[in-house]
């Protein structure tokens, strides 16, 4: 995986599960709808990196 995606993809994850959490915190439902869905972006990410990879190998 290129360290620019990798980092992206990780950075993603990261912001994403960071508003989650306050989201849950402070009760904001929004807020934790859009945390999630940046993880899960994150992780469409890496799993296409992951599928370049394996194809480069």
């Amino acid at each position: 995986m290129s360290g620019t995606e990798k980092s992206k993809a990780h950075s993603e994850q990261a912001k994403g599960k960071a508003k989650e959490t306050v989201g849950r915190a402070v009760g904001n439902e929004r807020m934790t709808a859009e945390g999630q869905a940046e993880q899960a972006k994150g992780n469409a990410r890496h799993a296409k990196e992951d599928i370049k990879d394996s194809f480069r190998h």
